[in-house]
């Protein structure tokens, strides 16, 4: 993956209240990040060279999205099935998020957004290069394992 796909975060969406996550709402959500990836990372919009990889939820693998993937063409990186711990959401960010926010209470949902959006601000450069480190790594393990179950970083996962 090239260095600049490493920088950080590109775009973030909050799920508006009462909005269900399904194909239709996660096309609009691939043509937004579309747009930031033109504009935050020319290099790798120009170049054809940035990759999406997203997990096996329902609304990724509908039809509706592969055909937006594939009409924009968008590479998508496959992710395994029954390995929630290859997502860097997962295995990354997610902890990052419960140590900052654990133990306190909102009274808002604005509230909520205001101070995970403080927490994806404290990231640097360095943790995303980590990060992205560790993804390489399961993946390796992975591609060795030859789709078998494996001791990792998050306990037993499957590659296929």
């Amino acid at each position: 993956m090239p260095p600049s796909a490493q920088e950080g975060t590109v775009h973030k969406e909050f799920v508006p209240t009462g909005q269900t996550v399904n194909s239709g709402f996660y096309c609009k959500v691939l043509r937004r990040l579309r747009e930031k990836v033109r504009r935050h990372r020319p290099q790798l919009w120009r170049e054809q060279t940035w990759l999406l990889h997203h997990d096996n939820a329902p609304s990724h693998t509908a039809v509706l999205a592969h055909q937006f993937l594939a009409k924009n063409k968008i590479a998508v990186i496959p992710h395994p099935p029954y390995s929630p711990d290859f997502a860097p959401c997962d295995f990354f960010l997610f902890s990052k998020m419960k140590l900052k926010l654990k133990g306190r209470r909102f009274d808002t949902i604005e509230e909520i957004q205001a101070e995970t959006q403080k927490v994806l601000d404290t990231l640097t450069e360095k943790d995303f290069q980590e990060a992205f480190q560790k993804w390489r790594r399961r993946w390796d393990r992975c591609l060795h394992a030859g789709g078998n179950y494996f001791e990792g970083d998050g306990g037993r996962q499957t590659c296929w």
